[in-house]
C-alpha cells in the first residue's frame, strides 16, 4: 500500500511508517505532502489550544466579575487551571508570543459568548472589549470585582 493510500485509510499505521521512514533516513519513500501537512497542523494545534484556554477563562473571569453571587469553588478551580495551562503552554511555545494579541482576542470574544450563554445576563453586560489586560488574567493573585470568600 502507497503511503498516501495509507495516509488516507489508516492514519495512526501512517504516523507510524512515517516515524520509521524517518528514523532510517529514507528520505525519497516519506509522504511529504502530507508530512508537511501534518507538522504545520500541530503547530496550529497549540495555538488553537491556548486560544480555547484562554476563551475558558476570560468567561470565567467575566462571570466572577458580574455575577459574584454565583461564585464557586469549580469556577475557581477553572480559572485556576486555565492560567496554569495557558502559561504551561506559552512556556513551551515561546514563539506563540508575537500572536498573543491576536489569540487573546479572539479568546476574548469566546469568552464573552461564553459568559453571555451561562449567566443569561443581557448581552450589553458584558463589555465589547477586554477590560483586564494579559498580564492580569495570568496573574494567580488577580480575580475581577470583589474579593471572594473562597479564596
Amino acid at each position: 500500500m502507497s503511503n498516501h493510500s495509507l495516509y488516507d485509510t489508516d492514519f495512526y499505521a501512517w504516523t507510524l511508517e512515517q516515524a520509521k521512514l524517518l528514523s532510517h533516513r529514507h528520505w525519497d519513500k516519506l509522504d511529504l505532502p502530507n508530512l508537511i501537512e501534518e507538522i504545520e497542523s500541530l503547530g496550529r494545534q497549540q495555538r488553537q489550544e491556548l486560544r480555547n484556554r484562554l476563551s475558558v477563562l476570560l468567561g470565567h473571569l467575566l462571570k466572577w466579575q458580574y455575577q459574584p453571587q454565583c461564585r464557586s469553588r469549580s469556577w475557581l478551580a477553572t480559572i485556576r487551571i486555565q492560567r496554569r495551562d495557558a502559561l504551561r503552554l506559552l512556556k513551551e511555545n515561546p514563539s506563540l508570543k508575537p500572536d498573543l494579541e491576536a489569540i487573546f482576542e479572539h479568546a476574548y470574544a469566546n469568552g464573552r459568548d461564553l459568559a453571555i450563554a451561562e449567566t443569561d445576563l443581557p448581552e450589553p453586560t458584558f463589555p465589547l472589549q477586554c477590560l483586564y489586560s494579559l498580564d492580569q488574567i495570568l496573574d494567580e493573585a488577580f480575580y475581577p470585582g470583589a474579593p471572594s470568600e473562597l479564596d
